[in-house]
This record gives structure tokens, sequence and C-alpha cells, in this order.
């Protein structure tokens, strides 16, 4: 089984030597589900298990561990490998539809321009079989082929205006993305803000519980939770989650409020310091797109340059002329179908997703409130809920395993350590024996 990338991260991030209490608050994974990952990848990457006289567990990694695994695993190598191809096909996706969009303008304005001649050409015979002169005249299709439409093709079209080159170059410099990307953006946006925010909401629970000696009151949990309707927030039923996945204890003090903590959390391999928390969980707003204003002003406005064009070559080729003529003109025809459901479809979806957008954001925003509020009680808490807080507290404990209370390890011979044992015991009782001389 490829290891959890969660479990591997905090174990670098720990410096190696780690409890499951310690990986479990920072990675916010199940308290099982923490042990059986640390007991595989001890056997695995050649970890070993440091016992205390009391029975806790330190899981002591070498720092090369991660070659240890690769070394084991084809799957991880061949996810290392797929990740890096999938990151630059995911990119040629991104620009695939920028690509497709100049290339559409392209194709329907050669096109055009192929059965507007071809017209010309008869209608100059047509003019000359009669006697007449004939003209090469563009009057009605004055736009097509100049330069506001394509201005963005065209490096030297500001040269004399310095002060807007300077403009659009430092606007260049802002930008997340290059043009072709903004094309993407602009029609699906950048991903979901919140695509980890589980992984997020338990990460910033098990870094609450562990700033608080492992002792917490549900309203110190509620900020991170969701759906705690009235009744939940009286049972404190919204705390079950919690006390199942870190191992939680609940205790009833003599007042009649439930105070709860989490033994394993309790321990560590090493002293740490308060880890910084948001005082709430706070999910992202959607954002439409990471363009920038003159990058979404040129997407919008080649979206609707090449639905004009494929309208107007539409009414083209229903023209008998058209229908006569082959190669490239046959060929468009052919596939016109599909040129213009590309670009209706070019500025339908963005406009769908804008207003999809707005709606969840407004539920994301709710969502926000509700939990900041939660907050409030905490800033201002009355008698009840310091009491809470005091008696919580007496529960509260930050148990550092050191080295000197391994009782046992799998780094050497048990026969070893029980003699290095006898002598550190046979030292202690001399101290003693001395001190009371």
């Amino acid at each position: 089984m490829t290891p959890n990338p969660l479990l591997t991260n905090s174990i670098e991030k720990l410096n190696y030597r780690v409890t499951v209490g310690d990986v479990s608050a920072e990675t916010g994974l199940k308290l099982q589900e923490t042990q059986k990952g640390l007991v595989a990848l001890a056997a695995d990457a050649g970890g070993h298990l440091q016992i205390s006289e009391t029975g806790d567990i330190t899981y002591l990694f070498p720092q090369n561990f991660r070659s240890i695994l690769r070394n084991k695993y084809f799957r991880l190598r061949l996810k290392e490998w797929w990740d890096k191809i999938s990151g630059v096909l995911f990119y040629l996706l991104r620009i695939s539809f920028g690509i497709v969009l100049i290339a559409s303008i392209i194709l329907i304005v050669i096109t055009i321009s192929i059965i507007i001649i071809g017209a010309q050409m008869n209608s100059d015979e047509g003019d000359a079989d009669n006697g007449g002169g004939g003209g090469f005249s563009f009057g009605f299709f004055p736009f097509w082929f100049g330069p506001d439409l394509f201005w963005f093709f065209s490096p030297g079209y500001y040269e004399d205006e310095e002060e807007e080159r300077i403009s659009r170059r430092n606007t260049r410099q802002k930008s997340e993305l290059s043009f072709l990307e903004a094309i993407f953006s602009f029609l699906f946006g950048d991903g979901n803000p919140n695509g980890k925010l589980e992984e997020k909401r338990w990460q910033e629970i098990g870094a609450v519980i562990r700033n608080n000696g492992g002792a917490v009151v549900g309203e110190q949990i509620a900020p991170y939770l969701d759906n705690i309707d009235q009744k939940s927030w009286e049972d404190e039923d919204y705390m079950l989650p919690v006390l199942t996945r870190f191992n939680g204890v609940p205790e009833v003090t003599e007042d009649g409020n439930i105070i709860y903590y989490f033994p394993e959390l309790q321990v560590t391999a090493t002293e740490k310091r308060k880890q910084s928390v948001e005082s709430y969980l706070q999910e992202k707003s959607w954002r439409f797109t990471k363009a920038t204003s003159t990058q979404k002003m040129i997407a919008i406005g080649l979206g609707g340059a090449n639905l004009v064009l494929a309208l107007m070559l539409g009414s083209l080729l229903s023209g008998e002329l058209a229908a006569q003529m082959g190669g490239l003109v046959a060929f468009v025809n052919g596939i016109y179908g599909i040129i213009l459901t590309y670009a209706i479809g070019y500025l339908i979806i963005p406009l769908i997703r804008y207003f999809w957008i707005q709606q969840k954001n407004q539920k994301i925003a709710s969502r926000n409130e509700s939990r900041s509020q939660r907050t409030q009680i905490l800033t201002s808490p009355d008698r009840t809920l310091q009491n809470k807080l005091e008696k919580a507290q007496k529960f509260a404990s930050n148990r550092v395993l050191s080295e000197e209370e391994i009782a046992y390890s799998t780094e050497e011979d048990l026969i070893d350590q029980e003699a290095t044992r006898s002598d550190k015991i046979d030292e202690d009782w001399e101290r003693r024996l001395n001190s009371e001389q």
C-alpha cells in the first residue's frame, strides 16, 4: 500500500521522531488510521519503536526514509513520474482553449475572405460581360481585417504611445497567468479554493486540542464545525465526531458541565510551542478568474468577435456560391456546427458560472458568519463558560517522552538494552546512597 503523503510530510515536519498523537494532531487523521500508518511506515522505511516505561510509543524514522520508500514502492516512483507528466499535460490543456479560440477566428476570417473574393470575382466577370468596369470593394466588411480586432498580435501597435505600452507591461507583470492560460481561467475558473477544507478542519481542531494541553470544552471546538443546530448545541452532540477521531474522553464535572480530554494527544516526542490557529474555520470565496481586468476584456472581446464572425460565416455559407466551392470552404461548411457551438458556449459557460459562483459565495459567507459568531462566546465568556474553561485546565497535560524515559527500542539488541538499563538503575541507586550519606 502506498504511504499516505500526509503522514510522510508530518514526519519530516516533526523532525523524524513522533508519537501517534503528534502526527494525528498535525494531520487531522484519525488516531487509529495514524497508528496503523506509522507502524506500516516504520516497517517499510526501516524505522524504530521506542517504548517508555509507561508503555508510550515513539516512532523514530531515518532522515532518508523517503528514498527508502521510493526504492521499495514502484507505485511511489510511478506517482512522482505521473505528477510531473500530468503537470505538463494540464498546462497544455489550459492553453489549448486559447489556441482554439484564436485558430477559430483566423479560420473564420480566411473562409469569409475566400467566399467574398469568389463572389467579387463572379461579379467582376458579370460586369465585364456587360461592358462595365469592376472594382474590389469591402466597404461592408471594414473591421474584419483592421488592426482594432487583432491589436494584441502586433508588438509595435503602441510604439508611439509610450504610456500605454508601459501600462500594458506592468499589467502583464502583475498577472499570475499568461494570455492563453487566462482564456481557460475565464472559461472554467481556477478550481475549488476549498478543495482541502476537511483536511484543514481537522488539522485546526487537532491544533486547538494540542494548544490547550489535550483538554477542551465544546465551545472551543464549535467554531470549526458545521451543521450545529440548537439541540446539538445544547446537548453538545457535535463533539461526537471529534471524540471518535482523536479517542477523546468526556468527563462530567460536579456542576454538570462536560470536559473533553484526549490522552493520546497529551503525549509528544518533543517539546513544542503553541501552534498558530485561526479563531474559526474560514472558507475561501470562489473567484471568477485570476485573469487581470485587461485579460478579461480581451477574452470577452475575442469571444464576442468570434460569435459575430461565426454568424456572418453562417450567413455566407447558406448562399449558392459557398455551396459550390470546395477545399477549405467545403471543410469549414462541414464543421460549421462545431464552430458555432464553440462560439456560443465560449460566452454562455462563463455567464452560467458567474451566477453559480454568486450563489456559492453567499452560502460560504453564511457558514463563515455562523462560525465567526461562535467565537464571540469565547471572546467574552460568561461565568458558566469561565468555570468550564478552568475545569478543563485541570485535565490539561503535556508529557514529553525524553530519551531517558525509553525502556526499550528496536534500534538495539534486547540484551544490550537490559544491560544498559541495569547499569542505569545501579547508577541511580548509587546517587541516592551518596545523597543520603
